[in-house]
């Protein structure tokens, strides 16, 4: 079954944008994945095509309605296994490791949220879990979802060129990826490490191994924390 993103967007014009260019839209051509996009507009009721409202409570900005976006859902020929994710700030953070989950699977319906946010019942209603892809706000969801797609369609079988690509990248084991280096071999007085020209596949893997541990520490704090609470150092008296 082909690996298929369903998009709900105020923005139908912004798809594909940067999904259909390089490995994601070569692929997308080759139908190695699929794209569906739909106008959250075309589910409103009234003849001015409404989508939003005045917050209950008071305060600025607008609401994404929750009948609208209701509609917009149901309106979408989706299985029950889909996963349901509306691009948030306030989400759970997209990492690696659920990225992988996501691409594993039949791919998921993206909500792009818009204005000061989305009725929280339809958020309820309709199972959405809210995704975040960083601690900063956007004019809305659509870059995040594109992120999101980009990250989960270039791990499908057949995209990248090897299936080995993706193993050693950022984030991958819980580190940042080592610094790479290609021709020539000395760059402005800055030559390439002496044991990536080693042949010496095993020292090539210890010197990478030390140099992504090295990065995440001083880049990382907190992955370097996390890594260690799963695997905690070696202690000289546990042999």
């Amino acid at each position: 079954m082909t690996w298929r993103a369903t998009v709900l967007t105020l923005f139908p014009e912004m798809f594909p944008g940067p999904l259909g260019i390089s490995l994601a839209g070569k692929a997308l051509t080759t139908r190695l994945w699929a794209l569906d996009i739909h106008d959250i507009r075309s589910s409103a009721t009234d003849r001015h095509r409404s989508v939003d409202d005045t917050p209950a409570g008071g305060g600025p900005g607008m609401v994404l309605r929750a009948d609208v976006l209701a509609k917009a859902i149901d309106s979408v020929e989706t299985s029950p296994d889909r996963p349901r994710l509306l691009m948030s700030p306030r989400g759970r953070p997209l990492t690696q490791s659920w990225v992988m989950e996501l691409a594993a699977g039949p791919g998921p319906l993206i909500v792009c949220g818009r204005f000061e946010g989305v009725d929280q019942r339809v958020i309820e209603a309709r199972g959405l879990e809210e995704v975040s892809i960083g601690d900063y706000v956007l004019s809305g969801g659509e870059i995040a979802a594109m992120a999101l797609i980009d990250a989960c369609v270039r791990l499908l079988p057949g995209v990248m060129g090897k299936a080995e690509s993706g193993e050693d990248e950022s984030f991958s084991h819980g580190l940042l990826e080592y610094p790479q280096y290609t021709r020539p071999q000395d760059f402005e007085g800055r030559p390439i490490p002496d044991v990536l020209l080693s042949g010496d596949h095993a020292k090539v893997a210890g010197w990478r191994r030390s140099a992504s541990e090295a990065l995440t520490e001083a880049r990382r704090p907190d992955l370097w924390a996390a890594r260690n609470r799963q695997n905690p150092p070696k202690s000289k008296t546990d042999g």
